[in-house]
């Protein structure tokens, strides 16, 4: 199946994980204006953007882009909808990356999450939607996803996810070092 062809849509009874589309621009201005939460975002290799969007014109621009980057197979990125009340309340971008270093032949996931959905039993339920399937979605032999130390809540559901911190850095496009990754390699798919 190629990803950028025929775009998956994943689902359980709490979230499902669709292809963003240009009218989800309003609810995820909320989520991209939430300073509690764009402190979390993994902005690593993005060309300095901090992905901090307060007006609604700023966030259409970052929408387009992304719809704009799925038509070229640059990434993928599936609007996060929240079964229960059908607001969209982030996103997951995912690509693979072919690299020098050891995040290479690697799904990289970027979850962006609403602060009030920053909690470990959330985090665990959209990302068990997502991380084993980027495996074989993408063709690649393990799956990364930053995490910093102060998201604990995050953590936690990585680790109930099965996910390991590495100790190797990811090295960006002009030789900038990144850590906080942790990864969940297809040998370790229970």
């Amino acid at each position: 199946m190629n990803v950028y062809k025929n775009c998956p849509q994943f689902s359980n009874a709490k979230y499902c994980l669709r292809l963003i589309e240009k009218p989800d621009t309003q609810d995820l201005l909320k989520v991209y204006s939430d300073v509690d939460a764009v402190k979390l975002f993994n902005c690593d290799n993005c060309h300095g953007d901090d992905f901090y969007y307060t007006t609604f014109e700023r966030m259409q621009q970052a929408v387009d882009f992304w719809v704009e980057a799925y038509a070229n197979g640059w990434f993928v990125r599936w609007s996060v909808v929240d079964n229960a009340n059908g607001s969209v309340i982030g996103t997951i971008e995912a690509f693979k990356r072919d690299a020098e270093d050891y995040f290479t032949d690697c799904a990289l996931l970027r979850l962006d999450l609403r602060s009030d959905y920053e909690k470990s039993d959330e985090i665990e339920s959209i990302m068990s939607l997502i991380a084993e399937p980027s495996l074989n979605l993408f063709g690649c032999s393990m799956v990364a996803t930053k995490a910093i130390a102060k998201a604990t809540e995050r953590i936690a559901a990585l680790n109930k996810l099965g996910f390991v911190c590495a100790k190797e850095k990811l090295v960006g496009h002009d030789g900038t070092q990144y850590g906080d990754y942790f990864v969940l390699r297809k040998n370790m798919v229970k």
